[in-house]
């Protein structure tokens, strides 16, 4: 029986398995990112949803690693004082 890690190993050889692979991981590692400053901010997702002006599933979303749009992204970071940064 093959493995998790295998499979996956086999997988990520084929470039465009590996590039959305890399890019849904980077959607959930900045949703984790998130989640775990609102939870250090104590806040709950009702409140940060109305602090940032989004709603509530939107930011559920965000925390889940579902794609959004951008400006949803700034004004949940900015009510947590988060900076985002692009780079190549």
């Amino acid at each position: 029986m093959i493995t998790f890690e295998a499979h996956l190993a086999e997988k990520l050889k084929n470039p465009e398995f590996r590039k959305a692979y890399e890019e849904e991981s980077r959607l959930l590692k900045l949703g984790l990112t998130i989640m775990e400053a609102r939870e250090q901010h104590g806040m709950t997702q009702k409140e940060l949803a109305q602090k940032s002006r989004v709603t509530q599933q939107q930011l559920s979303k965000i925390e889940n690693g579902v794609n959004c749009n951008l400006l949803t992204f700034i004004r949940v970071s900015s009510a947590l004082g988060l900076d985002l940064t692009v780079s190549t």
